[in-house]
């Protein structure tokens, strides 16, 4: 068997092209693919052009296997399943079409009982084979409600979109807050994709945030929202024993923790940081206005107790403490909505409705 590098697809023994992906497997057919693709500009092409529509060759729509053929590019005998002739590389059917696994939609050859890519079993009738189910109509409904609240949380503002993007800025976009100097000029986008809602945030000043609503296992790099701090977390890595100098002298400092690896970092307006607290295995860190380990009496958005980081082993998790605010995480690249989902963009908290 041969492994297609590409896809991982296994092919038989001395296959040239990938069956599943139609990437060359050895380098005489990445050869001849590279004549080929010089061909299509004028000079000849090392493949027999083809003598009918490579679409005749799709499985019928019943479960019974299509019998071997010969490819219509190159002559050679091929699995009619497959979507690539194994010996030019030639696609012989329609995207999806032929029998297929249902775990992970590789095409299946006849009196297959294992796929060759996932192992599934394949238990769909006599003939052994499975067919995949019916890909799923795209999505047609956008539908997107975004309410403004005020300081209570009350609704102040509704808006309704029904496109598959919509923008969100203070001089341009979609919705547009003129008002609201902590905005970008074009600050947040929420997308459809893959049937789900999809927020990112387009390289603004301030960042979006979107509130947690569960525990969150912090990744390095994120950035917090507590109350009105912004906080940064960092990985340290386990530090490693300090070795005397070259003259023998050992270096004195604090060994109690020893084993910091990792830190909370609060940031000014300008990003440059102002206070830090460390984080080593085995510590929980609480934070809030009044009680904590870290607490920030002057800011009044914080709950008396607000958040814990709690260790566990070598991760750690935020967690709210049933604060009046809640807890956001800063969006880094796409970040998932959900039905009552809360997003802070400038000063404008939004919790996002979606049709049902």
């Amino acid at each position: 068997m041969t492994t297609c590098a590409y896809c991982g697809r296994a092919n038989e023994a001395g296959a040239q092209f990938c069956m599943d992906c139609g990437k060359p497997l050895t380098k005489t057919a990445a050869a001849a693919m590279k004549a080929a693709t010089a061909g299509a500009s004028g000079s000849p092409s090392p493949l027999p052009a083809p003598v009918s529509d490579p679409d005749a060759l799709s499985v019928p729509s019943g479960n019974v296997p299509t019998p071997a053929a010969a490819c219509p590019f190159c002559g050679q005998a091929t699995d009619g399943p497959l979507p690539y002739c194994p010996h030019c590389g030639r696609r012989l059917s329609a995207p999806g079409s032929g029998p297929a696994c249902m775990r992970c939609g590789s095409p299946v050859g006849p009196a297959t009982q294992f796929c060759s890519t996932c192992g599934a079993p394949l238990t769909d009738g006599s003939s052994g084979l499975s067919r995949p189910s019916a890909r799923p109509m795209p999505r047609t409904d956008f539908t997107v409600t975004l309410v403004v609240l005020d300081e209570s949380g009350n609704p102040a503002q509704t808006y309704k979109s029904t496109k598959r993007d919509t923008t969100i800025g203070r001089l341009d976009g979609d919705i547009r807050f003129p008002d609201d100097p902590f905005l970008s000029p074009l600050h947040a986008k929420l997308s459809w994709e893959q049937d789900r809602l999809v927020v990112r945030d387009l390289g603004s000043r301030n960042g979006t945030w979107v509130f947690l609503t569960e525990p969150h296992r912090l990744v390095d790099g994120d950035l917090l929202l507590i109350g009105s701090q912004i906080i940064r977390f960092r990985r340290l890595g386990y530090p490693g024993p300090y070795a005397a100098d070259a003259d023998a002298t050992k270096r004195m400092g604090s060994l109690t923790p020893n084993a910091d690896i990792a830190q909370l970092a609060q940031l000014r307006a300008d990003r440059s940081v102002r206070d830090v607290i460390q984080l080593s295995p085995g510590r929980d860190v609480e934070i809030g206005r009044e009680r904590g380990d870290w607490v920030f009496p002057y800011d009044p958005s914080l709950s008396g107790q607000h958040a814990l980081v709690r260790s566990e082993d070598a991760d750690f998790v935020l967690v709210d403490a049933g604060s009046r605010n809640g807890c956001a995480l800063g969006v880094r690249g796409e970040t998932v909505l959900q039905n009552g989902s809360r997003l802070l963009v400038g000063d404008k908290l939004m919790r996002i409705e979606l049709a049902s």
